[in-house]
């Protein structure tokens, strides 16, 4: 370590926007004070945010669960599906906006940024980084804060009308390829020990990144559809799109 006192680094992680996510993931790390870790929660509580113990690891739970989700999405984009019926097939599955929307909502440079550290460390295991995505970065079409990304934004929000309309419908297919990347990074998590347990998980999730909340967080999601059932799928999926897919071995103990 670089520090001289390495028991005394705690981490706290806020979600933007800070005034409406109220998860802050409180990251520790093995040299870290208990006590310290305790006071470190007990703040996150005391100015009325939620917070969620994770050990130190790239991307900790929340970046880590949702980058595939949005990295999925634009290599859809390069199999010319039409970005809004991406969209819409997250939001028909239950989320609150589709991945395509989202990017554009965090950054196309926080994407990549975060895109690049986590496949730095868990490399084929995340979809591939489009070249085009570092373009749009490059000419300065970030998402909603420059005005442009995917979509063009007007007064804060995007204008998914514009351009010729989509006559493509979601398939549960692509629902697949979207969501069960999430359940399979949390049940790596959860095996990891990343967090403690997969009722923590599904609230992290639910509050960090408002997955469908009736599905009740992406563990949740699996233990209702059948954890062997969502490992099936996954292998269908690599077997077809690649390792990325790849069931994690902790479904093989997850109930």
């Amino acid at each position: 370590s670089t520090l001289a006192k390495p028991e005394r680094l705690v981490g706290l992680h806020f979600f933007n926007p800070v005034s409406r996510l109220q998860l802050v993931e409180v990251v520790s790390h093995d040299e870290s004070d208990p006590q310290l870790l305790k006071e470190a929660l007990a703040f996150v509580g005391a100015i009325d945010r939620l917070p969620l113990p994770v050990k130190s690891s790239p991307g900790f739970l929340v970046n880590r669960a949702l980058t595939p989700y949005m990295l999925e999405a634009m290599v859809m984009l390069d199999e010319k599906i039409d970005q809004r019926t991406i969209d819409a097939a997250a939001e028909k599955f239950g989320m609150p906006m589709g991945p395509i929307e989202l990017a554009d909502q965090v950054g196309l440079d926080i994407c990549l940024a975060v895109g690049d550290m986590l496949r730095s460390k868990f490399g084929d295991m995340l979809p591939p980084t489009p070249a085009w995505l570092r373009e749009k970065v490059a000419r300065g079409d970030l998402g909603r804060k420059t005005g442009k990304g995917f979509y063009v934004w007007k007064n804060g929000k995007a204008d998914k009308g514009s351009g010729p309309p989509s006559t493509a419908q979601p398939t549960p297919e692509m629902i697949d390829r979207l969501i069960l990347p999430m359940s399979n990074v949390c049940v790596a998590c959860l095996r990891e020990g990343i967090v403690d347990n997969a009722d923590t998980v599904d609230g992290a999730m639910i509050f960090g990144t408002g997955y469908a909340p009736f599905r009740g967080g992406p563990l949740n999601y699996a233990r209702t559809r059948g954890p062997e059932n969502v490992a099936s799928a996954l292998r269908a999926l690599a077997a077809k799109f690649g390792g990325r897919f790849a069931p994690d071995a902790g479904w093989e103990t997850f109930k």
